[in-house]
């Protein structure tokens, strides 16, 4: 960041990283949240690509890990097809890092073996939900849920249809950069009443299965 000539940055970072810029580094917002784009995919590989063929030291900040849902790869094959050197700082994704926050391994000996993470929108399916659900009720592990909020009683649901048992640990976390965090738990029962219940905004984290009951 300190080294940076142009900065193209997106929502859901900690601000305060902004602050190790020069005053010199051109900073570019091109954050996306649910129903409002400021650029479109293809604008920002674009952007990236012209900020580099300007010669610049262009930094591309994401929240998170840039790999899971991030976009970060097509953004790099879009780099990589013009001959663009390009390298990624891994990230620790937010399917991880906020359960963890609010106290939710998602991994624990005797309770959850594995762990999916699944985006809970997907475009080209009939409800929005994601393709596959049914066969993810029949895995043992933790089942954590990305940009969901607004599925989350269709969700719920679906996964009962499936067979996921409705007493089954629920929890929804949204965590802050300051380390505090927000937390609904539940069953997959009632998880959608509670959080409608608690007035929570997206974006949060869905965590169902053992380990979503506990807080270490």
């Amino acid at each position: 960041l300190r080294r940076a000539e142009v900065l193209i940055y997106d929502d859901l970072i900690d601000e305060r990283l902004l602050s190790h810029v020069s005053e010199s580094c051109e900073q570019i917002y091109v954050g996306k949240r649910s129903g409002r784009h400021s650029f479109r995919q293809e604008e920002i590989n674009d952007l990236l690509v012209q900020k580099a063929r300007e010669g610049k030291r262009v930094v591309r900040l994401k929240g998170g890990d840039p790999f899971v849902f991030g976009r970060g790869s097509e953004e790099m094959e879009a780099l990589k097809a013009k001959g663009i050197p390009v390298t990624e700082v891994p990230g620790i994704t937010s399917a991880i890092a906020v359960p963890a926050a609010a106290g939710i391994p998602v991994t624990h000996r005797g309770k959850s073996r594995s762990f999916h993470v699944v985006t809970a929108h997907t475009k080209g399916t009939a409800d929005s939900l994601p393709e596959g659900l049914k066969e993810l009720v029949a895995v043992e592990g933790t089942l954590v849920f990305l940009m969901g909020m607004h599925q989350l009683s269709k969700l719920a649901r679906r996964l009962m249809e499936y067979g996921k048992s409705p007493e089954t640990p629920a929890a929804v976390v949204q965590g802050n950069f300051d380390g505090k965090t927000v937390s609904v738990r539940g069953t997959l029962f009632d998880i959608a009443e509670k959080v409608k219940e608690s007035g929570m905004q997206s974006p949060a984290v869905i965590v169902i299965g053992e380990t979503a009951e506990m807080e270490l």
